[in-house]
């Protein structure tokens, strides 16, 4: 993946892969135009073209891009079909929730297994998988081959953890805990605070 795109690019790209997948495979969708697409999603079509030129995949004037070519060319960029392994640090409600959610297998990610620390929650399976003693992190990441990992903890265990994944040869980690989460350039860190984005569309309206 060519890591020189601007990140806001980058996240859009599977907004724009999500939307080009769910049109229905029909003659009046063969191909798109980037300001379909950008009505669509409420973009500029300037941004939309900048954006999907990352892609590799070329427009064809007046006709628009080939839909099924275009989704190739996303898929290919994000490494969808690249098959990767993540996993969940916290198996509370919001950890709870990630590990039942089915829409991770669309973008090439599996999240077979939770860690805790609650004794209750050590032992049980959710949505069939199962939830391991976070004391056991390490040894389990390596065993499920694990390169992503999303954190769902209490602000105050976030680091600890976060320096456990790192030791774990984790690359990548999405952020839920309410703190802002750096572990340095080895591992890329998104973090994710609810409470705070609800706060910025409050203050939107």
């Amino acid at each position: 993946m060519n890591k020189d795109i601007p990140v806001f690019s980058l996240q859009r790209l599977p907004v724009y892969l999500n939307y080009l997948r769910g049109l229905s495979d029909d003659c009046d969708n063969n191909y798109i135009s980037s300001g379909r697409i950008a009505k669509a999603l409420g973009f500029g079509e300037v941004l939309v073209r900048k954006d999907l030129a990352y892609s590799g995949c070329a427009g064809r004037p007046k006709v628009g891009y080939p839909r099924l070519e275009l989704i190739g060319a996303l898929e290919e960029f994000l490494c969808v079909n690249a098959r990767k392994t993540a996993v969940i640090i916290g198996a509370g409600g919001l950890g709870s929730a990630l590990l039942s959610y089915g829409g991770f297998e669309h973008y090439g990610f599996q999240v077979p297994v939770a860690f805790d620390s609650d004794p209750a929650k050590i032992g049980t399976t959710i949505s069939g998988k199962p939830v391991l003693d976070v004391k056991d992190l390490e040894k389990g990441c390596r065993e499920a081959g694990a390169v992503l990992a999303i954190i769902a903890v209490p602000a105050s265990a976030a680091h600890s953890v976060g320096e456990q994944l790192k030791a774990a040869g984790i690359k990548a980690i999405l952020n839920f805990a309410p703190v802002q989460l750096n572990l340095g350039e080895e591992v890329k860190v998104i973090n994710m605070d609810v409470a705070a984005n609800l706060a910025v569309l409050s203050a939107m309206i």
